[in-house]
């Protein structure tokens, strides 16, 4: 990708020299931490998660969006980290199969949990959304995406509006993300959380 960071293409690697770069941004910023891996991956050194989270909690003008896949090992560490409130922890919900890991999730001492049904390729049904505070609903995006349909959208819609979580809807995604837009009954969806910036 012409970037140094990935030197090692995708295999697992931390890189310790960027932990500082958070200090060097003065205006406040929700910051989406490793979007391009998992912070909760089983090769992360336990040591080093500490490490991210020691930042987080020092940069406290910031408010970190941390989203993994990895559920079952985020509730295992979760008591070993320092939750400040600047910090949102999320999950990945892409069908009913992975449904388990909001249950994780709910145990995390986040201020705010979050969940991104992202990409959603299939229906996600009866979703206790007790301790949520956000979904994040959008489409895969890319070659060969996967099609998502209205009702899968709408049924979370509908589940955020009965239980009081906010809806925030990304894109219907496809080969030409930008073509397809982010347009749901004929409007945006942004709720969202409000900043838990504190600095």
């Amino acid at each position: 990708m012409g970037n140094a960071k990935y030197s090692n293409g995708f295999n697992i690697t931390v890189h310790n020299y960027c932990l500082e770069e958070p200090f060097k941004w003065k205006k406040p910023s929700l910051i989406f931490v490793n979007s391009m891996s998992d912070l909760f991956h089983e090769e992360i050194p336990v040591e080093f998660i500490k490490k991210v989270f020691d930042v987080m909690n020092r940069a406290s003008r910031h408010t970190f969006q941390v989203l993994t896949k990895r559920a079952e090992r985020l509730y295992e560490l979760a008591d070993y980290l320092n939750w400040t409130p600047n910090i949102w922890q999320g999950v990945t919900v892409e069908s009913e199969k992975y449904k388990g890991r909001i249950d994780y999730l709910k145990e995390v001492p986040a201020k705010v949990r979050f969940i991104s049904f992202e990409p959603l390729i299939n229906e996600v049904n009866n979703i206790s959304l007790a301790g949520i505070d956000w979904a994040i609903v959008g489409g895969e995006s890319g070659y060969r995406a996967r099609e998502m349909k209205q009702e899968w959208v709408l049924s979370i819609k509908k589940e955020c509006e009965s239980q009081d979580v906010n809806f925030y809807f990304k894109q219907w995604g496809g080969f030409n993300k930008k073509r397809n837009g982010r347009i749901l009954l004929g409007k945006t969806w942004d709720a969202m959380p409000q900043l838990t910036s504190v600095g």
